[in-house]
């Protein structure tokens, strides 16, 4: 878990069962008398079994109550900064930038011990037999949305990145079977987003969400890929969610590019081609 543990528990409400959701919304009315609170009171203020608090705990991702606390100690500390979640005003140059690169590489270890479990070869049968592949992200995840279209595009499958609410959300609703939606979203809360997602699945499109699986998104995506790096980025410009997200979306690139074959290395080489070409020609003239 992360400094973010309450914003957490406001996404996961609408997933946890009608009791425990009266445990995580007495917590997050009353996050710091929770602090101090014992499993006998919360249970009471929130008018539940104590094992209905213990239950909401497992739920939440906790070993127990008493992480419960740890959990909600850390969210209501102050940030010392809102330039990133591990650096403090005190920190030198050089030891902010270690601060940050160390944090890069936490969440791309927290990545690999998760990425084996992950729906690797549904996502690659559906890619490769799409009509489209329409990435989406709003906010920061739509410079993760471009990125992909453009790495993706050279495989020769059709590709288009969308990155506004209006466009995306009538995308979505002319959407067919055969179109593969790869979502990018840290949080999963964004409500255009969501609308928009629903509008596909609807229509019978593969929605691929790499999010938070206890989100919105998460819970109405036809295949997760569960990617949530220790970052609030209601507060901090993404960096480390963004470069999981990053890596994962390179691996699938590449996890389709492998399951194409000939076809694949043919396009990826017509396309270097076409660059070397235009270069050459800018060089003689």
């Amino acid at each position: 878990m992360n400094h973010a543990f309450l914003e957490q528990l406001q996404t996961r409400q609408t997933s946890l069962s009608r009791s425990e959701a009266k445990v995580g919304a007495w917590i997050l009315a009353n996050p710091a008398e929770a602090v101090d609170a014992s499993v006998q009171k919360v249970a009471a203020h929130a008018s539940v079994s104590e094992p209905t608090v213990i239950r909401f705990c497992r739920s939440m991702g906790l070993g127990g109550f008493r992480e419960l606390k740890t959990q909600l100690i850390a969210s209501l500390q102050k940030s010392e900064s809102y330039l990133h979640h591990d650096v403090s005003d005190a920190d030198s140059p050089g030891s902010a930038a270690v601060k940050v690169l160390e944090s890069a590489i936490s969440a791309l270890i927290d990545l690999r011990r998760e990425i084996s479990a992950m729906p690797f070869d549904v996502a690659v049968e559906r890619m490769v037999g799409a009509r489209q592949i329409v990435f989406t992200g709003l906010g920061a995840s739509s410079h993760v949305a471009e990125d992909m279209r453009h790495k993706f595009f050279r495989l020769g499958i059709p590709c288009v990145a969308v990155t506004d609410p209006p466009t995306l959300l009538q995308q979505a609703a002319v959407s067919s079977a055969d179109d593969v939606w790869v979502v990018i979203s840290h949080t999963g809360t964004w409500p255009a987003l969501v609308e928009a997602m629903a509008f596909a699945v609807a229509r019978g499109a593969t929605v691929l969400a790499v999010t938070d699986p206890g989100s919105a998104l998460g819970r109405l995506a036809t295949i997760l890929f569960p990617c949530h790096a220790d970052e609030d980025t209601n507060i901090y410009t993404p960096m480390s969610s963004r470069l999981a997200q990053l890596t994962l979306l390179d691996a699938l690139q590449v996890s389709v590019a492998l399951q194409m074959g000939s076809e694949a290395e043919e396009n990826l080489r017509s396309t270097k081609a076409a660059l070397s070409a235009r270069a050459e020609s800018s060089r003689q003239h």
